[in-house]
């Protein structure tokens, strides 16, 4: 049971790291290239896709795997440590989303379509710090996915 919820949470990490690399890697520098009301529309159409039952089961369970496998490791401190340091990283990327980017994508959806009068004042309050906030989680959250991988290898160190 260790190995499956270790394995799960490395899974759903790394998931949720690649998710906002993906954002920060070719979302929105391809959303920079596009039309001011092009990219505000399309940030509101993807701000209501997101909120879906898988996504909030991997963003979740992220977080409760993992909390799950360091109390499953607390005797094994070469692989609770690791796992710590990802529940923590992991913490401060959910800390950061409900801080900044959630209500940045709650703003821009109030707007709906007002978000059309003046679309360049919208992305330049909208996309330049909701960009820097989610750097900010592509950092924790692959520092996460990383120190769940290490705590993997640790773990399957000792059954092999």
């Amino acid at each position: 049971m260790r190995t499956a919820v270790l394995l799960l949470a490395v899974l759903t990490l790394g998931l949720m790291a690649g998710l906002f690399y993906a954002y920060a890697g070719s979302v929105m520098p391809g959303l920079r290239r596009a039309a001011d009301r092009s990219a505000v529309d399309a940030m509101q159409h993807i701000n209501v896709a997101i909120q879906n039952p898988l996504f909030g089961l991997i963003f979740v369970g992220a977080l409760v795997c993992t909390a799950i496998a360091v109390f499953q490791n607390r005797d094994r401190t070469d692989v609770a440590g690791p796992l710590l340091i990802a529940l923590v990283l992991y913490a401060a990327t959910l800390a950061v989303t409900f801080a900044a980017n959630i209500p940045l994508n709650n703003r821009l959806d109030r707007l709906g379509a007002a978000a059309r009068t003046d679309p360049e004042r919208q992305r330049a309050e909208f996309f330049t710090p909701w960009v820097r906030w989610n750097l900010v989680r592509t950092v924790t959250s692959t520092g996460a996915f990383g120190a769940a991988a290490w705590a993997l290898v640790e773990h399957g160190a000792h059954i092999g």
